[in-house]
């Protein structure tokens, strides 16, 4: 297993920053204890835009990302270490059947102030809030996709008040949950489990206000977090301000967040972004391209001993896998052994480095669980690598001898920077060469990737996934037969259509675990079974490069790339002595 691995690289180059002038946003910073300043405009950006910031309908990494700064949870993930710390409950206990959990909520977290409220001040939230927010989870509709990667099999009584829900409002509340009092929320699993509080630390653990939901509906925005949606959003970019009634503190015992505002642009092209970057219109990127990175390196070696540094590089694995699916439900991948001919007749290797450029953590030669959760053994999956001859005896097994009489198979991938289109070259030249097979690809936009992925309007396509939770369990859940929608229904995980009693079997086993040390062991033969039988094929792992100015204070990119900018602060007193962020580029 490859563990956990981070470094930071100081490079010193001068930029311009430009300004965002957005309506109301402070200019000046206040002085807060410990040298932290309140104020200032953080700048980010992301590839692809803001689909949903209504909790249980997100699928996407940005809305995640988003939507943690506007809600607020009952537990929280540790951006750090991605452990689970206090939220709106400040702590809780575990009875010894490991079944029974009682949380203790704060007694000063408000809504945020909105006009669904009375008066427009944002009340009080309780347990009952809790147990509303849950029984939405619980309750079927074509905006709630995530209840089958959450409470569904795990929360007691949840799968029977979701089907009621199939026919109106249930007459009867969802059983696992009880309000013991306005500040203390009980939720009692069917099985122990050792992910339910990580999944607790997501969306899924969200408080949402009826009066909200009542109001607005799915497109609701209106939370308990430490950021507030600004009207002056829209298709481009997100504005994001500050919440003056945020109930967290940091260690100091300065009233979170420090920022007057945050805005997310949606540029969507790498190169594009690095640009802007470097131009001073973004404070912090991540997936810088390595090549960017080497050149930025090698331009500005000489003041690399700067202290302190004008920016931060990182580099970590990401807990993401970049991988093709093939469609089950009909020829020619509903036969393993084309499957399996597909996966053998792919060089990973190469792609990562000819074509990627080693812009990738490591080839996709294990399974679809990334080299980035400490324990799992990742490293004994044993994956597919480049067999031709393997490859070519498996595909005349399936009747299609040196490629004859193979029928037209479409490969589908969304616009994204020229690394898909890139990629899917590769592929094509490569199955050509070893199969004698010609496959087309078709590129369209993101959202219709989607629809096409999640309706099953495909032969293969190309597919990532971002761990929505720090377990291995959220990659393997794409594969579970309970995750496959009834037909003609959108089908948001399990859109391979894979279906195997065993592989099921030991994935029940690994959620129901005890712990993380033995679920990982059914989760392993689980994963090993499923890539057998090569539903995807996994192409990458990913790795992350990010950059962001040294000003930019308390902002830790971690493998889940889920940001929290609650303690974020901008300092640009420490920009090294002489210089001025508003210093510009000097050409050689």
């Amino acid at each position: 297993m490859r563990r956990f691995l981070i470094f930071i690289i100081s490079i010193s180059t001068v930029i311009s920053i430009i300004s965002c002038g957005t309506p109301g946003v402070k200019k000046e910073k206040m002085a807060a204890k410990g040298n932290r300043l309140y104020g200032g405009t953080l700048r980010l950006n992301d590839l692809t835009p803001v689909i949903t910031l209504y909790p249980y309908y997100i699928y996407d990494n940005v809305s995640v990302v988003v939507a943690s700064q506007i809600h607020e949870g009952i537990v929280r993930l540790n951006p750090r270490t991605l452990g689970i710390i206090p939220g709106i409950a400040s702590r809780w206990e575990i009875d010894s059947s490991g079944v029974l959990y009682t949380f203790h909520l704060r007694k000063n977290v408000f809504f945020q102030d909105d006009a669904c409220f009375t008066d427009g001040k944002g009340r009080k939230v309780t347990a009952e809030d809790f147990k509303y927010s849950l029984e939405a989870l619980c309750t079927a509709s074509p905006d709630n996709v995530i209840y089958p990667i959450t409470f569904k099999n795990m929360v007691l009584g949840a799968d029977e008040y979701y089907e009621q829900s199939k026919k109106g409002k249930p007459a009867d509340d969802l059983k696992g949950i009880t309000v013991v009092n306005d500040s203390t929320l009980q939720i009692k699993l069917i099985n122990r489990s050792p992910v339910f509080m990580d999944m607790l630390a997501g969306p899924a653990g969200f408080v949402i206000a009826r009066e909200a939901l009542e109001k607005y509906g799915k497109s609701m925005h209106v939370g308990a977090g430490p950021y507030i949606y600004d009207q002056a959003s829209d298709s481009s970019h997100v504005v994001l301000t500050r919440n003056p009634n945020y109930y967290r503190f940091d260690s100091l015992g300065n009233q979170l967040p420090f920022l007057d505002s945050v805005i997310i642009s949606f540029i969507p092209n790498k190169l594009q972004e690095f640009k802007a970057f470097q131009q001073g219109k973004l404070d912090y990127i991540n997936g810088v391209p390595s090549s960017q990175v080497d050149k930025m390196v090698e331009e500005n070696i000489s003041d690399f001993q700067q202290k302190p540094p004008k920016y931060l590089l990182a580099r970590i694995p990401e807990m993401f896998t970049q991988y093709y699916s093939l469609n089950l439900t009909k020829a020619p991948f509903n036969n393993v052994k084309v499957r399996k001919a597909f996966s053998y007749a792919i060089n990973r290797n190469k792609i990562v480095s000819d074509v990627l450029e080693g812009e990738a953590f490591a080839p996709g030669v294990h399974g679809i669980t990334p080299p980035s959760f400490l324990g799992y053994p990742q490293d004994s999956i044993v994956g597919d690598t480049l067999n031709v001859k393997l490859a070519q005896q498996l595909l005349a097994e399936a009747g299609y001898k040196d490629g004859k009489g193979f029928p037209n198979v479409t490969l589908e991938l969304n616009n994204g920077g020229g690394v898909n289109t890139s990629v899917a070259v590769e592929v094509q030249k490569e199955l050509l060469n070893n199969l004698n097979v010609n496959i087309n690809f078709n590129t369209v936009q993101f959202g219709k990737k989607l629809q096409d992925e999640h309706y099953g309007r495909f032969d293969m396509i190309r597919s990532g996934w971002v761990a929505d939770y720090p377990s291995p369990s959220d990659f393997l859940m794409l594969f579970y037969s309970g995750n496959i929608a009834d037909s003609n229904q959108s089908s948001y995980y399990n859109v391979t259509h894979y279906q195997n009693p065993e592989f099921d079997k030991l994935f029940d086993l690994g959620r129901r675990s005890a712990n993380k040390k033995e679920s990982f062991k059914y989760y392993a033969k689980a994963e090993q079974m499923m890539i057998d039988e090569s539903p995807i094929i996994v192409l990458w792992y990913e790795q992350n490069y990010s950059l962001s100015r040294w000003a930019i204070k308390d902002l830790y990119p971690n493998p889940m790339n889920r940001l929290d900018l609650s303690n974020v602060y901008i300092d640009e007193k420490s920009v090294p002595p002489g210089k001025s962020s508003k210093d510009t580029v000097k050409k050689k």
